[in-house]
Order: C-alpha cells, then structure tokens, then sequence
C-alpha cells in the first residue's frame, strides 16, 4: 500500500442493543490535517465525542454514516446488517477509498482491498474517527427515541439489554423499534401471547 493511499477506517455502533438500527461509519483522514484526541469511541466521553464528531466531520477528506435498520437486523442477523451497513457507508463516501480498514474481523463487501483490524478503534487514526461518528449518530437516535417514548429510557441504556430495559419492556411491552429476533425480546413476546 503506497504511503499516501486513500486509507478509509470503518466501523460500527449498536450490535449489542436490543432497539435500534446498527449503525455504521466511514471516514478518510486528511493526513495534513491530523485530529488530536482521537480514540475508541467508549473509551471517550459523551462531551469529547461530540467536540471530535464536528472536527472529524470538518476536517477529514471524505465522511459517511449508514445503518441497517430493525427489520433487516431481524431478516438477515445482526452480523450481516452490521456488514450491510458498513458497505453502505463506505459506498456513500464522496472520495473513493484506495484501501478500507475494518475493526473486527470481518469485512464488508466493498470495491476496494479491506484489512481486518481487531481492536482497530484503539490503534488506527481512521477506524477511530469512524467509531466516534457512529457512536454520536446511534446515541442521537436514542435520544430522539427517548423523547418519543421516555418510560423506555433510551437516553440512558442507548437500547442495550440492561436490567432498566428489560423492565421497561416487560411494563411497556416491545416496540417497532426493537429487534424481535434477539432472545429478550422474544422471550417477552412469547411470554405476552
């Protein structure tokens, strides 16, 4: 790989949930133009996400955000929805990537070589930035579910299986936007009949 490719990071926020889309980023740094701060995006702060989100979105060479949502996570399972998203992101990037770094290990079909990289969102620069938007994109989408639907929580648990949650959803029952194919939710929905 030349030194000066167009490297773009890819990564993902939101397999874990049991609401929500999972959603996905895809972002070539300008080398000229480094970010300092970058990291995962949980080992940051909600505070430091958000300052980072607008530098990245200012300052990167190219940026995309995509998701799969609900219905394809519950149709296809939530590692090809995650994979799914990831191609869209990296298809909607106004710059075509030379090379495409994924955190994990697994890769995405896209038109470009991809490199597999575990634990990529704490080493590389571009799948740092990549987790960092996906990160405030998802929980931005909870929090707008959470003015919907407050008894739910969202703001707080982003969606995840925590004990608030699954209380919420035995009081409340499930909404469209959980995932029916993940056990909880259809525990509680095999338990409602």
């Amino acid at each position: 790989m030349p030194e000066a490719a167009l490297i773009c990071g890819v990564d993902e926020a939101g397999r874990g949930p049991l609401a929500g889309p999972v959603v996905a980023a895809a972002v070539i740094l300008d080398p000229r133009r480094p970010i300092a701060g970058l990291d995962d995006s949980k080992r940051l702060s909600a505070r430091a996400r958000e300052r980072l989100e607008v530098e990245i979105k200012a300052q990167a060479l190219a940026w995309a955000v995509a998701e799969a949502a609900v219905e394809e996570i519950d149709r296809l399972n939530i590692l090809q929805a995650t994979l799914l998203a990831m191609r869209r992101a990296v298809e909607a990037l106004a710059v075509r990537p030379e090379a495409v770094w994924v955190d994990g290990n697994r890769a995405p079909a896209v038109a470009a070589p991809v490199r597999c990289i575990v634990g990529g969102d704490r080493t590389e620069a571009a799948i740092m930035a990549a987790s960092i938007l996906a990160k405030t994109a998802r929980d931005a989408q909870m929090r707008a579910l959470d003015a919907l639907h407050p008894q739910y929580g969202f703001a707080q648990h982003k969606g995840y299986p925590t004990a608030t949650h699954i209380a919420a959803l035995r009081a409340h029952g499930v909404l469209a936007v959980h995932r029916r194919s993940f056990a909880p939710v259809r525990e509680i929905l095999a338990g409602s009949n």
